[in-house]
């Protein structure tokens, strides 16, 4: 794009137009969720009371038990675990891995590997104290295939009598290639149940709540786990993360959130229980207006000569936008256009930079009011060839579009 001119604003008006059926698609799903999610708070009879908080040891919260509940009945759930202790969605994961696997037992990714963060949870990179490969559990992974779906020869035949839990990860994560959809994730399910009834299917649905009308307890699965500064927090949790399925699985991720005995009985709400309710009513509308903002971006991008995944007019599972810009100086650029775009921190220039979990250099643009919250709009991805960028969240769908206008005038600039 170097040396060319582009209105970029008449650019945005056009893509506007041509995304306008995308957009009411999005906007009929976002009004069947928010009724299931309304319904889910008249059913539990939320009451000002339950938006308090606690402390100590957190005994007798109603606020934290019926929010618990209103998780549960949302996602389908028999019970859920939603805690502000739980710090991100790894750790979330994390929970159940510990909560569930035992030594002997065996880890399969079913849809290649996991995000970057799990590695050394699970222990096939880095040599973290305490990971699940030191605690002797095994690990395997099967590759998907090259269009990105599920390799069902491969995945039967990795399947066997020591395989207690099978993963799947909802999003793309740092992958060039297609996400999971909730059909294809009660396809994998059904494969699995059949072949051993017995084996745990834990699905990480970081960045895919509410993009879909269900959720995958729904497809079959036994445990779901996700960070409440993604999508369920709707812009407002300031920290927190859950865990939702069978009551027995949760419990067991509750006893490694707390101590065998203690499970969920205990843990104070603190001071910002009305943010996590609040967060939740809102998510439905706030998760349209960033699917609304990616596929704004994909199009925009798409116009620009640049490969994106998924194009603006496949349908969509998560909130995450792919867009692949060839040279370390565009992915910079990026960045640094978004975070030009940002409310906070808009002076600041993101640099890429060894984080910890990641096994390469990253870059991260996120002008948050809240530190990491990716459904208010960040923009991040390894620089490592061919220099793709992940762009995820946005409180508004105008903001998405101011911020995407300012990173594409740095990439052309180059």
């Amino acid at each position: 794009m170097s040396g060319k001119i582009v209105d970029l604003e008449k650019l945005a008006i056009e893509v506007e137009h041509e995304a306008k059926q995308v957009f009411n698609n999005i906007e009929e799903t976002a009004l069947l969720n928010h009724a299931k999610v309304l319904g889910a708070f008249q059913k539990s009879k939320v009451s000002e009371f339950h938006l308090k908080g606690s402390t100590g040891y957190g005994y007798g919260d109603k606020g934290r038990e019926i929010l618990e509940k209103v998780y549960a009945d949302i996602f389908r759930a028999e019970a859920a675990l939603v805690r502000g202790q739980i710090v991100s969605g790894t750790h979330a994961i994390a929970l159940c891995l510990f909560g569930v696997l035992r030594p002997g037992d065996e880890l399969l990714s079913l849809h290649g590997e996991p995000y970057d963060t799990l590695a050394e949870v699970i222990g096939s990179r880095g040599e973290s104290p305490g990971s699940l490969k030191e605690l002797s559990v095994g690990y395997r992974q099967v590759e998907p295939l090259n269009e990105g779906g599920i390799d069902y020869n491969a995945a039967g035949q990795a399947l066997n009598s020591s395989t207690k839990m099978v993963y799947l990860q909802r999003s793309m994560g740092y992958r060039w290639g297609s996400s999971l959809g909730l059909g294809e994730i009660k396809e994998a399910v059904n494969f699995i149940k059949k072949r051993n009834n017995e084996t745990v299917v834990l699905v990480d649905n970081c960045y895919g709540e509410f993009v879909e009308t269900e959720e995958p307890i729904e497809a079959g699965a036994d445990l779901v786990a996700g960070s409440l500064i993604k999508n369920p927090g709707g812009g407002l949790a300031p920290t927190g993360g859950y865990v939702a399925g069978v009551s027995k699985f949760v419990d067991m991720a509750s006893n490694r959130w707390s101590a065998p005995g203690l499970g969920s009985e205990l843990g104070p709400s603190a001071d910002f229980q009305r943010l996590l309710f609040q967060g939740l009513f809102l998510a439905p509308h706030i998760v349209a207006e960033a699917l609304k903002g990616a596929v704004f971006a994909s199009r925009f991008f798409e116009k620009l000569g640049f490969e994106v995944m998924p194009r603006y007019d496949e349908y969509r599972n998560d909130i995450v936008q792919g867009i692949k810009l060839g040279t370390p100086e565009k992915m910079l650029n990026f960045c640094r256009g978004i975070q030009k775009a940002s409310p906070v921190d808009s002076h600041v220039i993101p640099t890429a930079y060894n984080m910890p979990g990641y096994g390469d250099s990253v870059v991260m643009a996120a002008g948050t009011f809240i530190q990491g919250a990716s459904l208010e709009l960040s923009a991040d991805g390894p620089m490592r060839p061919p220099y793709t960028v992940y762009l995820q969240g946005g409180l508004s769908k105008e903001y998405i579009k101011l911020a995407v206008i300012s990173a594409a005038r740095e990439v052309i600039n180059i």
